[in-house]
């Protein structure tokens, strides 16, 4: 995931709008053979009733990694808490925050694991 980032990093540079990031990270994963969906249809139980709600996430990938992209001065806490619970709804154990308005990509990566994940 990381290095499809910097390849699209190298690519577009920094200071876009994040949905051009995620549409080229998109990409760049289909190129490189790996299987990412940015909605999904999950279910949601409360309290003894269920639904079914499309959920808007940017890049989750292969099942087991999701990829929340930021295009933003300084990443927040609020932008890791929303990853963090995505993954919890998911049940994904690695998420990866992304920021891609640095000069150099890997200073703009953040590292989210979610303890207790079934995959």
């Amino acid at each position: 995931m990381i290095g499809a980032a910097i390849e699209v990093h190298r690519g577009k540079g920094p200071g876009l709008v994040e949905s051009i990031y995620e549409w080229c990270m998109m990409r760049e994963l289909d190129l490189r053979q790996h299987r990412a969906i940015n909605q999904k249809l999950i279910r949601i139980t409360y309290k003894g009733c269920t639904r079914e709600e499309p959920l808007k996430f940017d890049v989750p990938v292969e099942d087991c990694v999701l990829v929340e992209v930021k295009s933003v001065e300084h990443v927040l806490l609020v932008h890791k808490a929303r990853l963090l619970s995505y993954m919890k709804l998911l049940d994904v154990p690695l998420g990866l925050v992304i920021n891609f308005n640095v000069s150099k990509l890997t200073d703009g990566v953040s590292r989210l694991i979610l303890s207790g994940a079934d995959k």
